[in-house]
């Protein structure tokens, strides 16, 4: 818990191994069993899994502060609050090790934090921990770049770390993927008492987050996805969602003042129009006076998208920064603000 409120900006960690033991073809990483995972990873982040889903491509945990994606050669930990992230890597690579993986690039993503004075080592500074990540992967990843991405909007900065053994990406299969992060504040409060729970309504995590889900519309931003939906007490939500080998990821902290939603997407450059339709449905369930969104992908195609679909909604596009970064290729981070009703 944060000085004057909960932390809902996330910190983010991606990391891709390779491997080729015909033990673990298939599986790799999701050889991890789920006390390893939760006793001796996530116990160092200071979090647990409080629910789970999985299909044919991968593992996802909702975790008491935020998510876990566990794909065979890929991990994503996203947590919130004063969580220790980056305390994660060591553990993480010293059980891939063990699985025969090796590591081959780490990504850090991050936004401004509403309470930066709260934050524990070494997330107190960026400069720490990016310092922290270089000394905990090893020197095969020796293409490394760190940067803040500024903008217009004072509250609102992305912070990058990528390293990998590769200068550039390849697509993997020919597919061009991306991701998509979005941070969302001052949300409509008529639209975040959705996401409190009424007292003595006698409902568990579980079947208050369904309801959350359903009536929140939050169900129908990736229609068809399998959805792994949490509520908290007394107010708070998260959800995963498995679509194929895709992810997604909602994450709301609704009181009013530091009010904050967070939505995360994959997809494919061959499928743009999803995210014109993602977009404009995140947007209608909570309605954010300010909404930072950062695409990641080697093609530049992407985020020229962005704007065309929150525009019409009555958002104005503040600034954009790109980037380039060892394989995870450009980065474009994109701030937008409602506009003033005259």
């Amino acid at each position: 818990m944060a000085l004057s409120g909960f932390e809902g900006f996330e910190k983010r960690l991606e990391l891709h191994f390779f491997g080729d033991d015909p033990k673990n073809v298939g599986l790799g990483l999701r050889l991890l069993d789920f006390e390893t995972l939760d006793e001796q990873i996530l116990q160092a982040v200071q979090c647990t899994v409080v629910s789970a889903v999985a299909n044919h491509y991968f593992d996802a945990y909702v975790l008491s502060e935020s998510s876990l994606f566990v794909y065979p050669t890929k991990i994503i930990i996203k947590t919130c609050g004063t969580t220790q992230l980056l305390k994660s890597v060591a553990p993480l690579l010293r059980h891939a090790s063990l699985l025969g993986l090796t590591l081959t690039s780490c990504r850090y993503t991050r936004g401004n934090f509403i309470f930066p004075a709260a934050q524990p080592f070494p997330h107190d500074t960026f400069q720490n921990e990016v310092v922290y990540l270089e000394d905990s992967i090893p020197d095969s990843l020796c293409y490394r770049k760190a940067s803040v991405m500024p903008s217009k909007t004072p509250s609102h900065s992305w912070h990058v770390f990528s390293a990998s053994t590769e200068a550039t990406s390849y697509p993997l299969n020919g597919d061009v993927m991306y991701t998509i992060e979005i941070c969302m504040t001052e949300l409509d409060r008529d639209l975040a008492r959705s996401f409190f729970q009424h007292p003595g309504d006698g409902k568990n995590g579980d079947t208050a987050g369904n309801e959350m889900t359903e009536i929140t519309g939050i169900g129908e931003i990736i229609p068809g996805a399998l959805i792994c939906d949490f509520a908290f007490d007394p107010c708070g939500y998260s959800m995963n969602g498995i679509d194929g080998d895709r992810h997604s990821t909602i994450h709301v902290t609704p009181e009013d003042g530091f009010s904050y939603a967070s939505y995360e997407f994959v997809g494919s450059v061959y499928d743009c129009d999803d995210i014109v339709r993602v977009l404009k449905r995140v947007f209608k369930v909570f309605r954010p006076a300010t909404m930072s969104v950062s695409t990641t992908c080697v093609s530049h195609d992407v985020w020229t998208l962005v704007a065309g679909a929150l525009v019409p909604l009555g958002m104005k596009c503040r600034s954009c920064a790109v980037d380039e970064f060892p394989a995870a290729g450009n980065v474009v981070y994109q701030t937008f603000t409602a506009r003033r009703n005259k």
